[in-house]
């Protein structure tokens, strides 16, 4: 009776391996979002699905962690091309017996299955067998011995973050990458809303959140998730009540939002269809007011130049790892030069559209130098009509850890480490004389 359950057990949850499975493949060796790799999971079930994410976030939130423990076992891995999936199978198999805490025989009896299916996995069955049974005995013992916050981090990462922060800062970021990002929403009024703990402001951080669709308030559009460190730069505008105000590369909405709550004439501009249909169902949701334009911030010319310009501009995340586990192995120092230098462009383009006076708030989702601090000062050296308008501790409800030296939002995923961290935001703010 017992093995008949556990047999039913581990069959039941192969579709969600199987998917998890080809989500890791599409990470790892096609460099593709998570995100984008588990759309397939939308035809599972809600519990498969939630199984499946798990499986992939976690492997990629501990991969170093789990493949220096593969490699200690396996220090020969067989290649790619001649082994399909194996390498996968192995990492998911031990993601699930080291933090997720399956019972070795369903997550050993899974992986022998997953292999089965597949032509090439087939061959290494035996091998996939035999080192998921070590990891399950000896494998928590040596995860005691490992350096986590090192493994974690990919070198090209761990090297400009201890140039830029220290490596005891470095460190601490890393270890607030080890703990999924909890959800922050913004109440717009007195609405009804799910339960929480108020961090400042508007920002609430929830205690308990399952689907978002399915919480108190949702449907009355009475808040909207949002991490709290990526309100922060809507408030360096400062009043905006009754002013227009132009939201630039502003898909999802989070900030023309804020700004429509807060009362300003809201412009929002992003280029693309998919992004700028976001936009429009959160305001809709939400019952605010903004103009919705979509095209690209290089081409677009407001009617007139306007009091207050907001550019979140796109760029590497590394401030949202948290949230996004696989952005350290999908990218790399390359592509910080290429957003560094889109930035430029937009940043500048974002320049023509402030009135005389008229302040520009400039912000990233980004841990690089070269993307937040060094943007902003090249902007300048461009600019000479711009100046930098120091942040102050009102501006930020009284964080002055948030203010960097040169008087620019500066948070890091491990400030407010107490209460769970927040994503990592440069904003600076500029006034035009």
């Amino acid at each position: 009776m017992s093995n008949t359950r556990n047999t039913s057990t581990v069959a039941e949850g192969l579709p969600a391996r199987a998917a998890a499975l080809q989500a890791l493949g599409d990470v790892l060796r096609k460099r593709r979002p998570l995100d984008v790799a588990l759309e397939a999971t939308l035809n599972l079930p809600p519990r498969d699905a939630g199984f499946a994410r798990a499986i992939a976030s976690e492997t990629l939130r501990r991969f170093g962690q789990i493949e220096a423990l593969v490699r200690h076992f396996v220090p020969k891995t067989p290649a790619p091309h001649k082994s399909g999936p194996t390498l996968e199978i192995l990492f998911a198999g031990t993601c699930e017996l080291l933090f997720l805490n399956v019972p070795a025989h369903a997550a050993v009896d899974a992986a022998n299955r997953l292999a089965q299916a597949d032509s090439k996995a087939v061959h290494f069955k035996s091998l996939i067998n035999a080192v998921l049974r070590r990891v399950s005995r000896e494998g928590a013992a040596i995860l005691a011995e490992q350096d986590a916050a090192v493994l974690n981090t990919p070198d090209w990462l761990w090297l400009r973050w201890s140039d830029a922060y220290g490596e005891t800062i470095t460190r601490k970021i890393a270890e607030a990458h080890a703990v999924p990002a909890p959800v922050d929403i913004v109440l717009k009024g007195d609405g009804p809303a799910p339960e929480g703990e108020r961090l400042f402001g508007d920002v609430v951080r929830l205690c308990e959140a399952g689907r978002v669709d399915a919480l108190r308030g949702f449907d009355e559009g009475a808040w909207w998730v949002q991490d709290a460190a990526a309100t922060l730069p809507a408030h360096l505008l400062g009043a905006v009540r009754g002013q227009r105000v132009i939201d630039l590369c502003a898909a999802p909405g989070g900030k023309t939002m804020q700004l429509a709550a807060a009362g300003g004439v809201v412009t929002s501009v992003d280029r693309e269809p998919e992004r700028i249909a976001r936009v429009r169902e959160n305001l809709a949701r939400t019952k605010l007011e903004a103009t919705v334009v979509e095209a690209d911030v290089r081409d677009f010319r407001p009617g007139e130049p306007a009091p207050f310009v907001l550019l979140d501009a796109p760029c590497t995340a590394t401030g949202t790892i948290r949230r996004h586990p696989d952005l350290p192995w999908i990218k790399g120092a390359s592509d910080v030069t290429l957003c560094e230098q889109g930035a430029s462009e937009l940043l500048d383009a974002a320049a023509e559209m402030v009135a005389p006076g008229g302040t520009l708030v400039f912000a990233v989702c980004s841990l690089e130098p070269e993307e937040g601090v060094g943007q902003a000062d090249a902007f300048l050296q461009r600019n000479k009509q711009f100046a930098r308008a120091k942040i102050t501790a009102h501006d930020v409800f009284g964080m002055t850890e948030l203010i960097s030296a040169e008087g620019d939002l500066r948070t890091l995923p491990c400030h407010l480490a107490d209460k769970g961290g927040m994503d990592g935001f440069f904003a600076a703010r500029f006034r035009r004389s």
